[in-house]
């Protein structure tokens, strides 16, 4: 087997093909799928017509809906495509559909997928729409070309990335669906991700008795004691800095409030106030044992206050994402064909954020995240207005997953 002119047929089939995917890039942007509120089924519906006119067989498997209810989704539809080349191993490559809505501040529609100065623009354009179309171009001109792989290519496109995955790779491996040796989850095309922090999600809400205004006295003003609360969780975030991680791109833990709801009128005492937070856990710490941390920094807080309790309440618990099983390998494979393809050096590095890529590390499956994007999510506009991806990354990442797959399953 000639791997250089293999590799060199892939490239020039992903070359002329560049405007055929950029047009399916176009049309998955424009078929809105925000999360919330989770109506994704029609966004994953479409997609799976579009495949099947690239005559890929495309199995579709609707999330049950009082489990995708209780993920935070109204309705979703996983899809996977599996193209079995001869006997060996298999390869997941995994992009979710589901966006964050659009918000304000846009300079051309959201759904409109505008090509402006070689970028395109719209909300998931690069959270990760622009995987479907690297993974799906990528398998399909292994298929077209008849290259001779051994093993197993699957496409796993889900929709519950945004509200953690649960209802998207969670539910396709907890339900044995998939099996992969190695997972590819959607990334940017400057680096080989290999590590993201976890994240824990609590609900705070804070119990105090209402009063009138007039009689203050007579109450027990919750208010008040989420100040407090308040007070002592910043103090405990400022204490994280002290901790840090080892990782390259990943620094320190971090806590944010981001949410506070309560009261009941402007004359009356407060009897309930709701805090939502957001902790973020390097991949160093043992999420359970933040969690109970943060749970003690709660307690003592309004220990002693009277009339006043607390309620916690687990929204989410994301584990860190770390190399496990084959991961050294597969990074190694796709830094070495992504720099060639990119024509500079691609190199391993961490993430603060968290994705569904630590689903299949915590099943144990050797996973890395690469795809097509800028340098950073800050470059993309991720989750900010006019979100956006660099066209020419599609190309690059197309032919880096392609040679990785002939690399690792040859």
């Amino acid at each position: 087997m000639n791997k250089a002119l293999l590799k060199q047929q892939i490239a020039t089939w992903v070359d002329q093909h560049a405007d055929e995917q950029i047009a399916f890039l176009a049309k998955v942007v424009q078929c809105p799928s925000d999360n919330p509120p989770g109506n994704c089924a029609p966004h994953a519906l479409m997609t799976a017509a579009l495949l099947e006119e690239m005559q890929f067989t495309v199995e579709q498997y609707a999330v049950p809906n009082e489990f995708a209810r209780s993920t935070g989704l109204e309705s979703a539809i996983n899809l996977i495509v599996r193209e079995r080349f001869a006997d060996g191993p298999t390869v997941a490559l995994n992009a979710h559909g589901d966006v964050v809505p659009p918000g304000s501040g846009w300079s051309v529609d959201p759904y409109s997928a505008t090509v402006r100065d070689g970028w395109m623009i719209g909300r998931g354009v690069a959270v990760s729409k622009s995987d479907f179309a690297t993974y799906a171009y990528a398998l399909r001109a292994l298929k077209e070309l008849s290259i001779p792989l051994r093993g197993q290519v699957e496409l796993h496109l889900t929709y519950d990335e945004e509200t953690g995955g649960l209802a998207g790779p969670g539910w396709l491996l907890q339900q044995g669906l998939t099996k992969p040796d190695y997972a590819i989850c959607a990334g940017f095309s400057y680096n080989v991700t290999t590590a993201h922090n976890g994240c824990l999600h609590l609900e705070i809400k804070v119990h105090g008795v209402s009063a009138h205004a007039a009689r203050p006295d007579t109450g027990h003003d919750a208010l008040e004691a989420a100040t407090k609360l308040l007070a002592a969780l910043y103090n405990y975030r400022d204490t994280l800095q002290n901790r840090t991680s080892a990782i390259n791109g990943i620094t320190s833990p971090s806590l944010v409030v981001g949410t506070i709801n309560g009261g009941i009128n402007t004359n009356v005492v407060p009897d309930e106030v709701t805090l939502r937070l957001d902790r973020r856990i390097i991949p160093e710490e043992i999420p359970e044992e933040v969690e109970a941390e943060l749970r003690t920094v709660i307690e003592r807080a309004v220990h002693g206050m009277p009339g006043i309790r607390c309620e916690v309440e687990r929204i989410l618990l994301a584990s860190p994402f770390k190399p496990v099983g084959d991961a050294v390998r597969l990074r190694d494979v796709i830094c070495a064909e992504a720099s060639v393809a990119l024509g500079e050096e691609v190199t391993p590095i961490g993430v603060p954020l968290y994705s569904d890529a630590r689903l299949y590390a915590e099943a144990g499956v050797a996973t890395v995240m690469y795809g097509a994007g800028p340098r950073t999510l800050l470059e993309a506009n991720g989750h900010r207005a006019d979100e956006r991806v660099p066209l020419f990354t599609l190309s690059v990442a197309t032919k880096a997953i392609a040679w990785s797959l002939l690399e690792l399953l040859t």
